[in-house]
């Protein structure tokens, strides 16, 4: 915080350093569920996210978290232009509601709040790298930038690290890669050959302000999951796509259709399992794209889906014993305390770990509009290579040896 002349202001906090990183590096579909959110009435509602990844890269057993920075730079300066409300009007259906646009035009980040472990630690699967809170057509219009700062950031640093563990420290290691990297613009690049190469379409929104690639877009599983049931839809009609006609209730006919279709001798079985959630997800996205409705239909699987906290455990010698999740309601574990730990997905997989320190992983870093809450400072580049160093240094030798690294546990916690 800075004092001007008495009063308190948030630091101000530079933009993201490429400036390719705008609010339309994001993917067509994150407008078109922002706009099926506001359409019914959720865009508002209170939304958590976790940003994590299932594989370690390489075929080793450690990544090194990068990128957080950038995503802070990309959120405290998240502002919609006027020249990019036009396009995403043009990129949408015609049918689409001017207020939804005057909608964008307000849109900032000062509701969202985001926690993270700090950058340059080593991680592992499954837990998260970040939580993000805050209105879901908001954080919706955040996820795809946030993936894409992160990943790329996290492979090549955990790249580095690799060559560094191999070379030892006393090596001197120079970095050449910029005649052979994928960018500036990484994914923006992709989009654009992808397109040369024959691909019809992107759901790239910069890379078809850009160069012109057709944009096409659907939804998400975070869409599909966001809703309980038909209960939450409160606008029904759907006209015909000439205008001539108009379906009143447009929720109870998919319902009428579906009991159609279980008294079917052939289909019973499949359809008397429905999921009325998610039908309410695809009637809601039909009900806001009604002349070019795109569903996506697949499997999906919830990350244990609730709010969590995470902690790493360490021994009395210092090395990193075990990550754990909790609930984010539940107390935290303690040092010298003996502690149950659970495999998050088999539950006949678990061991009683006494810890002689213990690390909250997840710490504020953006805290919105709330004045409450203590926000972490972002650290420099000299201050991140250290903690990276000093977390690599507090791993075991057998997790980080490039054969046949020993695999790190994560667990649940059992307050």
């Amino acid at each position: 915080m800075e004092t001007n002349n008495g009063k308190e202001k948030k630091r101000t906090i530079n933009g993201p350093t490429n400036p390719m990183v705008t609010p339309l590096l994001t993917d067509l579909y994150q407008f078109t569920m922002a706009y099926a959110y506001w359409k019914a009435g959720k865009h508002n509602d209170r939304a958590v996210f976790d940003l994590y990844f299932r594989r370690n890269p390489f075929g080793g057993e450690y990544t090194v978290f990068a990128g957080l920075e950038e995503c802070i730079r990309f959120i405290a300066n998240f502002k919609l232009s006027k020249d990019e409300i036009a396009f995403v009007r043009e990129c949408l259906s015609p049918t689409c509601e001017d207020g939804f646009f005057d909608y964008l035009g307000g849109i900032d980040c000062s509701d969202v709040e985001v926690y993270a472990i700090a950058e340059g630690s080593v991680v592992f699967p499954k837990v998260p790298l970040m939580r993000i809170e805050g209105p879901v057509a908001v954080v919706q219009l955040l996820e795809t930038p946030f993936v894409n700062l992160i990943n790329f950031a996290s492979l090549v640093t955990t790249n580095a690290a690799r060559h560094r563990f191999v070379a030892g420290k006393s090596k001197l290691l120079l970095e050449f890669g910029l005649r052979r990297a994928q960018g500036p613009d990484g994914g923006v690049g992709a989009s654009r050959y992808c397109y040369m190469g024959g691909f019809d379409a992107t759901s790239n929104c910069a890379a078809g302000k850009l160069f012109g690639i057709p944009l096409r877009g659907t939804h998400s599983h975070a869409f599909v999951s966001s809703f309980t049931g038909p209960d939450e839809i409160t606008e029904k009609s759907l006209k015909s796509h000439d205008g001539s006609r108009e379906c009143t209730d447009f929720v109870s006919l998919t319902q009428t259709w579906l009991g159609k279709l279980k008294r079917l001798s052939s289909s019973e079985g499949v359809f008397g399992e429905t999921n009325q959630s998610e039908l309410a997800a695809f009637v809601s996205y039909a009900l806001a794209f009604p002349n070019n409705f795109l569903a996506l239909v697949d499997t999906y699987d919830v990350s244990i889906p609730c709010k969590k906290r995470s902690f790493r455990l360490y021994g009395k010698e210092g090395y990193a014993l075990v990550d754990i999740m909790s609930g984010e309601n539940e107390p935290p574990p303690k040092a010298g305390q003996r502690i149950l730990c659970r495999h998050p997905f088999s539950e006949s997989k678990r061991a009683y770990v006494v810890p002689q320190r213990v690390e909250d992983l997840m710490k504020c870093y953006w805290p919105g509009s709330a004045e409450d809450k203590a926000r972490e400072e972002l650290p420099t580049l000299e201050q991140i290579r250290e903690h990276c160093m000093k977390q690599l240094e507090q791993m075991r030798t057998d997790h980080m040896r490039r054969l046949n690294p020993t695999p790190y546990k994560v667990t649940i916690y059992d307050a």
